[in-house]
């Protein structure tokens, strides 16, 4: 048994000190800090907080079939650097794309062996593979995803009017959960050009809020249960406010780069920074964390859609022809706490919003918390220590943080008991996992 002891830990909601006693791959006790017990001892330093591992449920990975952009190797490395002990990954961009059982089984393969944390996976909805979703679902994908516009790449086309209604009436008849990026695509104009300025107008904000009350009035007649990614457009808060009052089962999520940058500071010919739907305004950005507070945004994952360094055009800097995906899994904690920080926000509603929430969305009901009875995947932080980001583990180490200086250092990861091997070849621990596990 390991006893790990720190002064501040967050337990159930609250910063407090603790002893959490390891037995195994699992939490067997959170004790007062100076208990006395016959155990290893692991003693946390001044400067850290033991926080609960953080689960990313917006992950593309990309393998098989685009390895290049990013694989699982990688990916958990990054994301153990950072913190997270648990990602769920997208149905694209692999090829091929997870819209059904098969190709479930081609990732589960591809993945089998390199995973240094855990990884689940969603599955996809598309056109035509209406009958694929309870397969999906019985197979043990997490929920499916769907676009309501183009996706970007051809072999995963988008849901609209009676596609979207028929798979949100058979995802609702098996009780599944269907995620769905919410744009109107007849609302978004192609855009081309360096400046920063004219890609935010090329996907306004109307595209997210008319998109989701579409959406909206969807799972009103077919009560499926639905959740809304990466949330950029604080306008639609008030609607799906509305909504969940109403009784529509519906959850949304937000992305480090939302409440960090704006579009203010995006520097012209900089693609980095582009993604779909955009970084916004600042006012908009106080909008979303405003949304944070009062619980009608409940998650902030990384949505990581990195790319090779060519299709983000970064000599060319035109925003139109670059990829659309901002890649950040190994920093999402401290740039969400640099800025949560500032605004009065504690490590307690990071932990809420990255580990326990997302969790809970999935239901991998032993992550996310520090209890008994949990999986001993842990995070240990110095939120005060400040770096410049600089070395990535993610395969193509482009982002727009870099050189930032951001606050929050992760010092170590434990999954299921153990630290994790960041920067070393020791053999990967991360299990796959199923929603019929949990």
């Amino acid at each position: 048994m390991i006893l790990i002891r720190a002064q501040r830990a967050v337990v159930d909601g609250v910063e407090q000190s603790a002893a959490v006693l390891v037995h195994g791959e699992r939490i067997e006790a959170v004790l007062p800090f100076d208990a006395s017990i016959d155990a290893r001892e692991v003693v946390l330093a001044r400067d850290e907080v033991l926080l609960p591992g953080l689960v990313d449920t917006h992950v593309h990975v990309n393998e098989p079939g685009r390895t290049e952009w990013e694989g699982f190797a990688s990916a958990t490395r990054a994301a153990a650097a950072g913190g997270v002990t648990t990602i769920v990954d997208m149905p694209l961009n692999a090829l091929p794309p997870t819209v059904d059982v098969a190709a479930l089984e081609i990732k589960r393969k591809a993945a089998d062996g390199q995973c240094r944390i855990d990884v689940g996976f969603w599955g996809g909805a598309v056109p035509g593979n209406a009958g694929e979703l309870r397969a999906l679902h019985d197979a043990g994908a997490f929920g499916v995803k769907c676009f309501l516009l183009d996706s970007g790449v051809p072999e995963f086309p988008p849901l609209v009017g009676e596609d979207l209604a028929v798979a949100l009436r058979e995802v609702a008849g098996f009780g599944g959960l269907m995620i769905v990026h919410a744009e109107d695509g007849t609302l978004i104009r192609p855009a081309t050009g360096r400046r920063y300025a004219d890609f935010v107008a090329s996907r306004p904000r109307a595209a997210e809020d008319n998109a989701i009350a579409t959406l909206l009035r969807a799972a009103r007649d077919t009560g499926a249960r639905l959740h809304v990614v990466h949330l950029s457009s604080a306008d639609a808060l008030p609607q799906l406010a509305a909504a969940r009052a109403e009784g529509i089962d519906v959850t949304v999520e937000t992305c480090p780069h939302y409440l960090a940058l704006t579009a203010e500071e995006v520097p012209d010919g900089d693609p980095r920074f582009k993604c779909g739907p955009p970084v916004r305004e600042a006012g908009n950005r106080d909008a979303l964390w405003q949304g944070l507070a009062d619980g009608t945004i409940d998650t902030v994952v990384s949505d990581h859609s990195p790319c090779t360094a060519d299709l983000k055009r970064l000599e060319a800097g035109d925003f139109g022809e670059a990829w659309g995906g901002i890649a950040s899994l190994q920093l999402g904690l401290p740039v969400v706490w640099s800025e949560a920080r500032r605004r009065g926000h504690g490590l307690a509603d990071v932990v809420t919003w990255m580990a326990e929430r997302p969790a809970a969305l999935v239901g991998l009901s032993r992550k996310g918390r520090i209890a008994a009875g949990q999986d001993a995947d842990l995070t240990v932080f110095a939120p005060e220590a400040t770096f410049v980001v600089g070395r990535l583990h993610h395969k193509n180490p482009i982002t727009p943080y870099a050189g930032r200086e951001l606050h929050g250092e992760v010092r170590s990861t434990w999954l299921r008991g153990e630290p994790v091997e960041v920067e070393g070849d020791g053999p990967p621990r991360g299990r796959l996992l199923s929603r019929k596990d949990v």
